[in-house]
Formats: C-alpha cells, sequence, structure tokens
C-alpha cells in the first residue's frame, strides 16, 4: 500500500475540462487579470476551399492538454531553463461569440475582445479559425502604435479580393498592410502555388515586405534571418500552421509541401522573442476534421506555448 504523503494531484491531459493547457478560465474580461490571454475564434467563413478550422480553437486546447505543466512550470533540457512556472497569470477567455454568416459582427466581436484583453495589460494569444481572423485582431491593436508583423505562412495572402471579398483567408496581411498602424512586414514560408498572383507578390515588394521561402531560410540559417527584422521594436506574429510541412501538421484546408519542420519554428520564434516585443500573436487555419490522428493540433498547441514562454521569459529578463 502506497504511503499517504506520496499521494499526488496528477491532473493527467485526459481528466477535467478541456481548457488550453489546462490553464485556468476567465469568459469575463472585464474580470480579467493576466500576463497572458488565450481566446478563440471558430472562424471559416473566409476559407476559399475546404471548411474546418472553425474547429481549430476546440482541437488545440485538446491537443495543449498534453503539455499542461502542472504547478512547477515546464523544464527544457536544451536550454536548461525553466517556463511558465506558477508566477505567471495564464488564461483560457473561451472563444469569440461568432454569427453564422455574418462577417461583419463576427469581426466586430474580435475586435471588442481583442480591444478589451489590451485594455487589461495582458498578450492577447489567439486561436483561429481561418488567417482572415487577423485582420480585426490587427484593427484592435492600434492603440498600442506602430508595430511590425511577422509571419510564418505557405502563402503570401495578399490578394486584393475575390469578386469584391477583401476579408477572405487570401487578403488578410494585405488588409493589415494597409493599417496606418502597422509597420514592416516579414513573410516566413512562402512557397509553391499561392493565393496571390504574381501583381499581389509585386505590389507586397513594393509595400517593402521582406519574402523568404523555407528553403532560402535554410540556407541563410536563423540568426541571419532574425537579424533582418529591426531590433527593439514592437512585432505581432501571426502564425499559419500550413506554414510547417503537411508531414507533422496535415490537419489544414490548405497544405503546401516543402514546408518548417517543428524545430526550424521554435527557433525562429525563440529570436523573434530575443529581438524585441511581441505584442501578441496568432496560430490559425488548423483543421481538426482532416487530421485524425490529432498532430497537427498538438504541434500548434506545442508552438503556442514555446512562444507563451519565450516572450514571458525575455519580459522576465528585461
Amino acid at each position: 500500500m502506497k504511503n499517504p504523503e506520496e499521494k499526488q494531484f496528477l491532473n493527467l491531459p485526459y481528466t477535467g475540462i478541456c481548457s488550453f493547457g489546462k490553464y485556468p478560465i476567465c469568459t469575463d474580461l472585464e474580470q480579467l487579470d493576466a500576463d497572458v490571454a488565450v481566446i478563440g475564434v471558430p472562424y471559416d467563413m473566409g476559407a476559399q476551399w475546404k471548411s474546418g478550422a472553425r474547429m481549430g480553437p476546440r482541437g488545440i486546447r485538446e491537443g495543449s492538454t498534453l503539455y499542461s505543466f502542472g504547478l512547477g512550470g515546464a523544464y527544457d533540457i536544451e536550454k536548461d531553463i525553466m517556463y511558465l512556472g506558477p508566477d505567471y497569470k495564464v488564461y483560457d477567455c473561451g472563444d469569440v461569440d461568432m454569427v453564422h454568416g455574418d462577417l461583419e459582427q463576427s469581426f466586430d466581436n474580435v475586435e471588442v475582445a481583442i480591444r478589451k484583453i489590451v485594455e487589461k495589460g495582458a498578450i492577447p494569444v489567439v486561436m483561429g479559425g481561418d488567417h482572415s481572423i487577423s485582420i480585426p485582431v490587427g484593427r484592435a491593436l492600434d492603440n498600442i502604435g506602430k508595430f511590425h508583423v511577422i509571419q510564418i505562412d505557405a502563402h503570401l495572402d495578399w490578394a486584393d479580393h475575390r469578386s469584391g471579398q477583401r476579408f477572405g483567408h487570401g487578403s488578410a496581411l494585405r488588409r493589415l498592410a494597409e493599417m496606418d498602424h502597422v509597420d514592416q512586414m516579414f513573410q516566413f514560408g512562402i512557397r509553391g502555388i499561392s493565393s496571390s498572383k504574381k501583381e499581389d507578390v509585386d505590389a507586397a515588394k513594393e509595400y517593402g515586405s521582406v519574402i523568404l521561402s523555407p528553403r532560402q531560410i535554410r540556407k541563410m540559417g536563423i540568426e541571419e534571418v532574425i537579424a533582418l527584422i529591426p531590433e527593439g521594436e514592437n512585432y505581432y506574429v501571426t502564425i499559419d500552421i500550413d506554414g510547417l510541412d503537411p508531414s507533422i501538421a496535415p490537419g489544414t484546408g490548405t497544405p503546401s509541401p516543402g514546408g518548417f519542420l517543428y524545430d526550424e519554428v521554435n527557433e525562429l520564434l525563440d529570436g523573434i522573442a530575443k529581438r524585441g516585443n511581441v505584442i501578441g500573436f496568432d496560430l490559425v487555419e488548423v483543421s481538426p476534421p482532416y487530421d485524425l490522428s490529432g498532430i497537427t493540433s498538438q504541434v500548434g498547441a506545442r508552438l503556442m506555448l514555446d512562444f507563451i514562454s519565450f516572450i514571458l521569459k525575455e519580459r522576465d529578463e528585461k
């Protein structure tokens, strides 16, 4: 028989309420007191092909329970560092309310929620949803001041419109670039047949966007790529899961061969956090219906937890 003093509360991944990382839940943003506020946007009305990204937040939450760190935080054996200890206040704020078929009202709800999170002094961490959700998130960050956008994605997402539709997932980065508070743009992982035409790519380059494929980044090395980003400034990072190779993240509506591996994105995010001030980030386009194994949700959740860890660690050291 076990000694009663050995008994522990394990809170295993398959038990309890499925919040992000098994962190506490705060769905009333008026009561929010957090360092990081994770919020879902289950929206995929901007998808041009396969739907399913509306299930992304739920899938990511499920995948994140594998990496729930308990009371002591997470120990990184490679860096010999503890991350996300008990002193950090990370909350799962539930999902923004969606109105089916109503883009305008859904986007307004996103903007209101992100503005409230920023007002409360927390870092917004957003789970999409298709990539168009970055548009209302970007709008909501205007009071922070100028910031650079760093994108990890297979696609440039610089299409101006499709038959007059200007707010699809293939137009998200172009809409962000049109905002006065968005400064330079860095687009990493772009490859293959994209949602953007040649004239869209030319427009992005004319804007001043730095565009690099995984192949180019591997030749340059991560450190040289990070050095391209202005140091000590504000960054918003948008991560499309199809920036990763479909061999490790197949659960997305628009998979593209030749993508990043987990370690490469992890290293990019670590370098970005060290380079300056990350004001928030999103992870979009996870579509659980196309991945019965759940590995895409797990990889997405792991990258989110990694990046949250890197950001908070750097803020502690500054």
